[in-house]
């Protein structure tokens, strides 16, 4: 049986490695089989076979007939499909539930320990690192905005302005409720309604079309973009972060004299 090798890769997205899908499109071809005729039709090494269709048969992808010879029977794809996500959401809640055991837990406060003494031998040289990916960057920018403890100023994009309202609205609003002073500083060509939602928690301005986007947290954390988000893909956006109290401080009285004119 000749399959493409594309066909198979999408497979994937059912959490099959590629022995899996190979025996699952073979015994969907056949409806129902024994372990040996899947193996010969499918190129899957008959040694590999029974362990592959047990995997298979525990996660719902086929059935095993009772009988002698032992067969198998391909289960029907849209069944599959609503197995698959049953799966992923009960997977995805027990890891929920297993880390909100660990917040208050005592391997965590050691863990914590450890990297706060291990943070103290850190040369200030090396507290820096870059970020390449929208959603990388947009993690550590998350980071920063929720460990704020006095200040957040964040220039960004008409695109920018939009996509960060959709992740760190709620961040920032709770930073700026706990006292932190957040200025936010959008393009004129921001859509008003946008403006107005910035401004119920934040201080906010507009200048003139600006391609600059950073963020600055308590005059120390400094995250600027290297790239023009209207010009490359998110997935090439990119950006660098540095912990440098007298490099930002600098950054951050430059920015205020620009805000006081804006």
């Amino acid at each position: 049986m000749i399959i493409q090798k594309d066909f198979l890769n999408r497979l994937k997205d059912f959490g099959l490695n590629s022995y899996e899908s190979k025996l699952w499109v073979a015994l969907l071809s056949r409806g129902v089989s024994t372990a040996g005729e899947l193996s010969d039709i499918s190129n899957v090494p008959r040694s590999r076979t029974y362990d592959v269709l047990e995997s298979l048969e525990k996660k719902g992808f086929i059935v095993v007939k009772v009988g002698k010879p032992i067969k198998y029977l391909a289960v029907n794809p849209f069944e599959v499909v609503e197995r698959v996500k049953k799966k992923v959401v009960e997977d995805a809640e027990e890891k929920n539930q297993l880390l909100s055991q660990l917040k208050g837990s005592d391997i965590l406060d050691q863990l914590n320990t450890l990297h706060t003494e291990g943070i103290k031998m850190v040369d200030p040289t090396d507290k820096s690192g870059a970020f390449r990916g929208q959603d990388k960057v947009h993690e550590h920018l998350h980071y920063l905005i929720k460990n704020a403890k006095k200040s957040i100023v964040m220039m960004t994009s008409k695109g920018g302005a939009e996509r960060k309202f959709e992740a760190f609205a709620a961040a920032l609003k709770k930073a700026a409720k706990s006292g932190v002073d957040v200025k936010i500083v959008v393009p004129q060509s921001t859509p008003k309604d946008l403006v107005e939602q910035y401004a119920s928690f934040a201080k906010i301005k507009s200048q003139k079309e600006n391609s600059a986007r950073f963020c600055l947290v308590d005059n120390k954390e400094l995250l600027l973009f290297l790239t023009d988000d209207e010009k490359v893909h998110k997935s090439y956006d990119c950006a660098v972060w540095i912990d440098a109290p007298h490099f930002a401080g600098y950054f951050g009285s430059i920015f205020e004299k620009e805000w006081k004119s804006m």
